[in-house]
Parts: C-alpha cells; structure tokens; sequence
C-alpha cells in the first residue's frame, strides 16, 4: 500500500489494550496527527465531575447536552517529551483524565447520543487536512467507516488489567488489580451493549490480538500486514 496518499488509519478496540500507544507509534513512524479520541471522552467525562452533572452514578444528560458549547478540546505537544497532551478549556488535563474516577464514569458519558455527535464532528474536522491514526470504539465503524486502514486490537482480560495496574502504580495511585479487572470487565460490557455506537469489529478490519506481544513485535505486524 503506497503511502503517497495521506491515509486515515482507523483503531478501535477493547480498554487497556494498548491502543493508544500503537496508534501514537504508527503517526509518529509515519509522521501523521494522532488524534486521541478516548482522551476526547474523558475530558468531557471530566467537565462533567466538575460541573456536577454525576450524582450518585447518575448523569444530568439533558444538561449535559445544554454545556457542550462550552467544552474546548485539543491537543498540543509537549517540546519536553515530544508527547500530546490534552487541554480542556486551555487547561493541560492529561494526568486528570488517566485516574480511575474518570476511568469509572467515562463508559457513562460515551454513550450519550449528543456527545458522540459532538466529538466525532470534531475529530472529522481534525482529519480533513492530513493523514491521522485515531483510536477509539467506533472510528471504523461510525468514524470513518471508509478509512483506509482498520484495526480491531484485543488482548486477554488479565493481560489488560496488569498493564492498567503498572500504568497507575507508576503514577503513584494506590488500587487493587481486582478492582482494576472489575473496572474493565465492565466497561467491555457497556462499550459493547450501549445503544448508541457500541464497540465492534468493523467487517473489513484486520484483527490484532496483542496480548504477548511487545511494540516492537506489534509495529513489524503492522507494517507486515499492511505492506507499508
């Protein structure tokens, strides 16, 4: 496959499964945007905790919709490290969105017909100039169901749950990996039984189960598969 013409590089998949630091290598390797639609998800999820929308695992979903003028997303580049982070409003969230009280209500927001809407309008704009990798739940089935390339990424729930574990223990957060597995066993049942855009494997994407695989071994299958 010639990379002449700037593709849209489509991965969605289950929680934990690595999809966002596959898809950061693969924009970076090919020097495209990646467009981080979970972080998308969950810095609304974080407008909604500090607006006060989630009362005792209830959303206010009517004044939600009624607020979502008022969410500024993007993302800018870190010149320390070279990474993207995320802003909400002007404000660098991305240590804020990656902790468990966002991870616990973020299934919740992203099922809200009304911020689906609002956030695949804006990564849609994101793309109109340039070649993208974006990862999510629904970019090659809802997204971009014609993009160029689909990957649907899984890997063994305990696998998972271990990574999440190390992710937060590296940040100093202190919870249990049963909680953790919990977490992401529920959340692969919302993500795959909500009503609106759920979780699924796109007819013409390719499979990737990583559960034993390293980057290094996941970037050789891509561009092995892939021909590029």
């Amino acid at each position: 496959m010639s990379t002449q013409k700037k593709l849209i590089i489509a991965i969605d998949g289950y929680s934990s499964c690595g999809k966002s630091t596959f898809a950061k290598a693969i924009a970076k390797k090919l020097g495209y945007i990646y467009i981080d639609t979970g972080a998308m998800y969950r810095a609304v999820t974080l407008f909604a905790i500090n607006s006060g929308l989630i009362v005792e695992g209830k959303l206010g979903i009517e004044r939600l919709k009624g607020l979502l003028t008022q969410v500024k997303i993007d993302f800018r580049k870190n010149k320390l490290n070279d990474k993207n982070e995320t802003f909400l409003n002007g404000e660098n969230v991305e240590d804020k969105i990656r902790g468990m009280e966002v991870s616990e209500k973020v299934s919740l927001i992203s099922s809200v017909k009304g911020v689906r809407a609002k956030m695949v309008e804006l990564q849609r704009k994101m793309s109109k100039e340039m070649g993208v990798v974006l990862d999510g739940r629904d970019i090659g089935t809802v997204v971009f169901p014609n993009a160029d390339i689909k990957i649907f990424m899984t890997a063994d729930p305990d696998v998972r749950a271990n990574r999440r574990f190390d992710e937060l223990a590296a940040k100093g957060e202190s919870i249990s990996f049963n909680e953790i597995k919990e977490n992401i066993l529920k959340r692969d049942e919302l993500d795959t039984t909500r009503a609106e855009s759920p979780l699924k494997k796109a007819d013409d994407a390719v499979v990737l189960d990583n559960s034993y695989m390293n980057p290094e071994e996941q970037m050789e299958w891509f561009f092995k598969i892939f021909g590029l």
